[in-house]
């Protein structure tokens, strides 16, 4: 299978990676050709001048940049890959992006007698480096079973959720829960400070119980160090959750929590903190 990786990010430089590893033919494009150039140098893979270049022959096209825009740019514009890639092949992106670009870019591969499927991601940079991603994908059955063999490179779980946008709609209820659950970690540790309470002692015993997530497990040892400079970035969940804010106001759906926890990270930017893991909610108590 030859696959075609636009976008060598935190998280697409490893993901690239994995699909390389498997065994697969990969060219990748960035903008910065000279990440790419290093791509190479550490997988031995190939690279091109332009999303189309890099399209051109592959079965899948996987794509993972920033925003609605960097996507319509690497897609739908002049050197974008959909024109360039072969009747039949699949364009997946693993962008978190909006609802309405997936449904556009579906209609688009569509019309082109093309596949594709919106496949945003869950894990941050550990899970791309690890292979350990779970992706939520909308679009055709079909699809989602000739890329699959793809996904599962980098991936530990994936589903299929319904027709195009409704993997980028499911990534916007994982940030909205992602939200809350950061939030009441950040108020409860800030909450044992306070009390005086040992947040070692305190943490192995409630993490056994129904306060455990995921974020307890593995962020409370550097919320208690102090220690933010890694992760997932402040500025990035800030961009997922205005995506989910505007498809609420579409919706009707209510999101109280997530309206504020949006405006704590806009003040932990103000803070200088827009590169910090979402996890340093905390130092708006902490720090000020």
């Amino acid at each position: 299978m030859r696959v075609a990786f636009i976008g060598l990010g935190v998280m697409g430089y490893p993901m690239a990676g994995h699909v390389k590893k498997a065994g697969m033919e990969v060219c990748v494009y960035n903008r910065t050709a000279s990440k790419a150039e290093q791509w190479c140098k550490d997988y031995g893979g190939d690279m091109a001048p332009t999303p189309a270049a890099a399209a051109v022959d592959c079965d899948v096209v996987l794509v993972c940049v920033g925003n609605d825009d960097d996507v319509r740019k690497v897609v739908l514009g002049g050197d974008g890959a959909l024109a360039a890639m072969k009747e039949g092949a699949i364009l997946v992106d693993h962008t978190t992006a909006s609802a309405e670009l997936a449904r556009e870019l579906d209609a688009a591969a569509r019309a082109q007698n093309k596949q594709f499927l919106d496949a945003p991601v869950s894990g941050g940079q550990a899970g791309a480096e690890n292979g350990a991603l779970t992706v939520m994908i909308g679009g055709e059955e079909a699809s989602y079973g000739a890329a699959k063999p793809v996904i599962d490179t980098y991936s530990r779980f994936s589903k299929l959720l319904g027709p195009a946008g409704n993997g980028q709609l499911a990534k916007m209820v994982n940030q909205i829960c992602i939200a809350g659950v950061v939030q009441g970690l950040t108020e409860g540790l800030n909450f044992a400070m306070k009390a005086g309470l040992d947040g070692e002692a305190l943490i192995e015993t409630i993490s056994k119980g129904a306060a455990g997530s995921w974020q307890m497990e593995n962020r409370y040892q550097t919320m208690l160090n102090d220690q933010y400079e890694f992760g997932f970035a402040v500025d990035w969940m800030r961009k997922d959750l205005g995506i989910a804010l505007a498809e609420a106001a579409k919706n009707g759906a209510e999101l109280p929590v997530a309206t504020i926890v949006d405006g704590f990270y806009e003040e932990v930017q103000q803070m200088g903190g827009g590169r910090w893991d979402t996890s340093s909610l905390l130092t708006r108590y902490t720090r000020r």
